[in-house]
C-alpha cells in the first residue's frame, strides 16, 4: 500500500498543479484581450516563486512541530530534510512523506493565484511579485498549519476541513476581497462595459478545472481507499449540481443561460464540496453543489451593491462558496462515510457545527485583516496599481512586451 498510496498523491499532486494553467484560461479568457497576458503571468509566477519558498522553508513551517501552542510549525524540515522518518503527527499513513509534501505545495500555489483574479487589469506585475512572497509566509502558511496540520490549534479543537474549505476558499476569497478595496477600482469601472473577450478560452479553462479537481479532492485522501472514492465521487456531483444551480439562478433572473455562467457554477459547486468531499454522503454532496451554485450566483451581485471591483468575482465564488461549503459540512458530515470525520449538526453533533463555524471565523478575520494590512504597505511604498496609461493601453505590452493577439 505505501507504493500505491504515494503513487496515487503523486498523481493528485500532478492534477491540482495541471489546475493553475487551467485557472490562467479561465481568467485569461474573462479579461479585455488587452490584459489578458498579465494575468497569465501572475498565474505563473505563483508556480514559480511558492514552489522555492515552499521547499525551503515554507513546508517546514505548515509541516514541522507546532511551536506557540499550535500556531506555526518549526525548522525541522527546512530545505526538506529530516523527513525520512515521517512527519509530525502523520504516523498513521502509509505514504512517502515527500508526497505530502510536493500534493500541499501545489494547494499553496493554486490560492496565490487565485486572488490574481480579483486584481486583474489593474495590479503592477512587481507589486503582485512582493505581495505573493508576504502573503505566503503571513497570511497563507499559518492557516495551513492551523487546520492542515494535525498539531496545529483548529485541528487538534476537531475542526474538519477535507481540501481546503478555509485554507485555500475562504483565505483566498477574503484575501482578494482585502486587496481589492486596498488597490480601488478599474478605471470606469462598473459604468463601462468590461466584458470578457473569449468565453471559448474560459470554459476551456473551466473544464481543465474541474478535471483537476478530482486530483484536488480525492487526493486529500493522502491514500488511495474508500474516502478517496467517496470524495472523487461527491466532486462530480456537487460540480454537476453547482452548474445546474446557478443555470436555474441565471433562467429565474436573467431569463437567459450563458455558458460562462454554467461553468461558473460548476466551479462553485466544485468549491462548496471542497471541505466536505470525504465527509458527506452522495445526496448531501449534491445538495451542497446546488447550494454553492445558487448562492454564488447571487453573491456575484454583492460587489455592485458595495462598489468593490473584483475583476472575476473571486469573493462570490471561492470566498462565499468555502463559506458555504464549511458551514453545510458542519451540518451534513456523517462517521458513516468517514469513522476518522465527525457527525454534523443535523446527525446530533452540535458541538462539531460550532467549531466548524469558528473555523470560518478565524479564517475570515485573519485572511482578510493581515491581506489588508499587506496591500496597505505595498500600496504605500512601491504602489499597487497601474498608472492610468498602462491601465488604458493595457498591461500586456507595456508592463510584459508581448501582446496575445497581433495583426500581422
Amino acid at each position: 500500500m505505501y507504493a500505491t498510496n504515494t503513487l496515487w498523491v503523486l498523481l493528485g499532486a500532478a492534477l491540482v498543479l495541471f489546475m493553475t494553467p487551467g485557472l490562467a484560461l479561465f481568467y485569461g479568457g474573462m479579461v479585455r484581450a488587452k490584459n489578458i497576458l498579465s494575468v497569465m503571468m501572475q498565474n505563473f509566477y505563483a508556480m514559480g516563486i511558492v514552489t522555492i519558498a515552499w521547499a525551503l522553508v515554507g513546508f517546514s513551517l505548515v509541516y514541522g512541530p507546532s511551536v506557540g501552542g499550535g500556531i506555526i510549525g518549526n525548522f525541522k524540515y527546512i530545505a526538506l530534510g529530516k523527513m525520512v522518518n515521517g512527519l509530525a503527527g502523520f504516523s498513521h499513513l502509509n505514504v512517502s512523506p515527500s508526497a505530502v509534501m510536493i500534493f500541499q505545495l501545489m494547494f499553496a500555489i493554486i490560492t496565490l493565484a487565485l486572488i490574481s483574479g480579483g486584481v486583474a487589469e489593474r495590479m503592477k506585475f512587481s507589486s503582485f511579485v512582493l505581495f505573493g512572497i508576504l502573503w505566503l509566509f503571513i497570511v497563507y502558511i499559518p492557516i495551513a498549519h492551523w487546520v492542515f496540520s494535525p498539531e496545529g490549534w483548529l485541528a487538534r479543537r476537531g475542526v474538519l476541513d477535507f481540501a481546503g474549505g478555509t485554507v485555500v476558499e475562504m483565505n483566498s476569497g477574503f484575501s482578494t476581497l482585502a486587496i481589492v478595496l486596498a488597490i480601488g477600482k478599474r478605471r470606469g469601472w462598473p459604468s463601462e462595459p468590461m466584458k470578457p473577450h473569449s468565453i471559448p478560452l474560459s470554459i476551456l479553462g473551466g473544464g481543465i478545472l474541474w478535471f483537476g479537481w478530482f486530483g484536488f479532492n480525492a487526493g486529500s485522501s493522502l491514500g488511495m481507499n474508500s474516502v478517496a472514492v467517496h470524495a472523487f465521487v461527491n466532486t462530480q456531483l456537487a460540480a454537476a449540481a453547482g452548474l445546474i444551480g446557478w443555470m436555474i439562478y441565471e433562467s429565474v433572473r436573467d431569463k437567459v443561460v450563458t455558458p460562462l455562467g454554467a461553468v461558473s457554477g460548476a466551479v462553485a459547486g466544485m468549491v462548496a464540496i471542497t471541505p466536505c468531499a470525504g465527509f458527506v454522503s452522495p445526496m448531501s454532496s449534491m445538495l451542497i453543489g446546488l447550494a454553492g451554485g445558487i448562492i454564488c450566483a447571487l453573491a456575484v451581485r454583492l460587489k455592485y451593491k458595495f462598489r468593490y471591483d473584483d475583476s472575476l468575482d473571486v469573493v462570490a465564488v471561492h470566498g462565499i462558496g468555502g463559506l458555504v461549503g464549511m458551514i453545510l459540512l458542519g451540518c451534513l458530515a456523517e462517521k458513516v462515510v468517514d469513522p476518522a470525520g465527525a457527525n454534523g449538526l443535523f446527525f446530533g453533533g452540535t458541538h462539531f457545527f460550532l467549531i466548524e463555524l469558528l473555523a470560518v471565523a478565524v479564517t475570515l478575520a485573519y485572511s482578510f485583516t493581515m491581506t489588508f494590512i499587506i496591500s496597505k504597505l505595498i500600496d504605500k511604498t512601491i504602489g499597487l496599481k497601474v498608472d492610468q496609461n498602462v491601465e488604458d493601453r493595457g498591461l500586456d505590452i507595456i508592463m510584459h512586451g508581448e501582446s496575445a493577439y497581433n495583426a500581422n
